[in-house]
C-alpha cells in the first residue's frame, strides 16, 4: 500500500504552503510550535505522520530560528516513524557561504547541508540557490526548482521592445545569458566593485543599454543597494526603462526605500519569502503551482523535468 502524503507548514510559510497544498489538492497538517521564555521552541505534530511521506515547507530566512524550526519539525517526523521526509526549502538560508573566499571562514552552506542530513531527511526541495554547487553537498536527492518557471512567463507578456537583460554583477551573468537567449534579446552586464558586504563600490556597464529596455536579472534581493545603483546607472546610460526579476525577496535594511526611491520602475518577485510591506513598485508572482506539481511528482515518482523552462 502507497504510504500517505501530509504536507505541513513551518511558521515562517504558513501563507506560501497553504497555496501549494490548496494546489495539489490537500490540506496543510496540523502542527504547533511552543515557546519558552528564554528563547528556547519545541515543533510538535498534532496528528499522526506514521507511515507517511512528509513534505515541511519552510523558507529558512530569518535563517537561525527559522532553521533550527525546520530541523526539530523534521526531527520530530522521522522520531514519529514518518515513512519519508522531504524538506521544502523555497529559499535556502546561508546559500551565500558556499566556499572559503578568504581565509578563517566557515562554508555555511556546507554545514546547513550536514545539519538537514544529521536530522534524518531524505529529500530537499528548493529554488534558484545563490550557487548551483550546493546541490553537491548533500548526500541525499536535492530537487532544485527555477523561478524562471513563472518570472519568464510575466517577463513575456510585458511584450517590451528592445529588450536587454542585465545582469547585477559577474556572477549571475550566466543567468542573464540564459534569459536572453531564451528571449531572443540583448545582454548586458553591470560591473561592480564592492567596498565591503552589502555596499557597493563603482559600477559601470558591458553592453549596449541606451534607448533599450532593461530587465535585471537575479537570484535574491537583499539590501537592494546593488541592484538599485545598477538601475540608476543603466537610466544615466539611456535605457528607455529599467526593471529587475528576481526570485527571492529578502529586502533587509533599508531595501524598500532604495527601491522607491530608484530609477527602478517595478521589481518582481516570486513569494518564497513573505513580504515585510507593501510597495508601489513591488509586484509577487506565486510559486505555489510549480511547488505542488513538483511535490505531487516526487510523491508518484513521476519525472519533474517538465517543470524547467530554463
Amino acid at each position: 500500500m502507497k504510504a500517505p502524503i501530509k504536507i505541513f507548514a513551518g511558521s515562517n510559510s504558513e501563507h506560501l504552503a497553504g497555496k501549494i497544498a490548496e494546489a495539489a489538492g490537500l490540506n496543510v497538517g496540523e502542527s504547533s510550535i511552543v515557546r519558552f521564555s528564554d528563547g528556547e521552541f519545541e515543533t510538535c505534530y498534532e496528528e499522526t505522520v506514521r507511515g507517511c511521506h512528509v513534505f515541511i515547507i519552510q523558507s529558512t530566512y530569518p535563517p537561525t530560528d527559522n532553521l533550527m524550526e525546520l530541523l526539530l519539525m523534521i526531527d520530530a517526523a522521522k522520531r514519529a516513524s514518518a515513512y519519508k521526509v522531504c524538506a521544502v526549502i523555497p529559499y535556502f538560508g546561508f546559500a551565500r557561504q558556499d566556499r572559503k573566499d578568504r581565509p578563517r571562514v566557515a562554508i555555511g552552506a556546507k554545514l546547513v547541508a550536514n545539519l538537514l542530513m544529521a536530522a534524518g531527511v531524505d529529500r530537499v526541495m528548493t529554488m534558484d540557490l545563490h550557487a548551483d554547487q550546493i546541490q553537491g553537498f548533500f548526500d541525499i536527492p536535492v530537487d532544485h526548482l527555477y523561478g524562471s518557471s513563472v518570472l519568464l512567463p510575466y517577463l513575456e507578456s510585458l511584450n517590451l521592445e528592445d529588450l536587454v537583460i542585465a545582469s547585477p554583477d559577474m556572477g549571475g551573468s550566466k543567468r542573464a545569458n540564459a534569459y536572453s537567449k531564451y528571449l531572443n534579446a540583448g545582454l548586458a552586464i553591470c560591473h561592480k566593485s564592492r567596498e565591503k558586504a552589502n555596499v557597493v563600490g563603482e559600477m559601470t556597464a558591458i553592453g549596449k543599454v541606451r534607448d533599450k529596455n532593461v530587465v535585471i536579472i537575479d537570484d535574491m534581493i537583499d539590501t537592494a543597494g546593488t541592484i538599485t545603483k545598477a538601475a540608476d546607472m543603466l537610466k544615466e546610460k539611456g535605457a528607455k526603462s529599467v526593471r529587475a526579476i528576481a526570485s527571492h525577496a529578502v529586502l533587509s535594511g533599508p531595501a524598500y526605500e532604495r527601491i522607491e526611491e530608484s530609477a527602478l520602475e517595478e521589481v518582481v518577485f516570486t513569494n518564497s519569502i513573505p513580504l515585510k510591506q507593501e510597495a508601489s513598485k513591488i509586484k509577487e508572482l506565486t510559486i505555489a503551482d510549480i511547488f505542488a506539481k513538483t511535490i505531487m511528482n516526487v510523491y508518484n515518482c513521476e519525472s519533474i523535468s517538465s517543470n524547467f523552462i530554463l
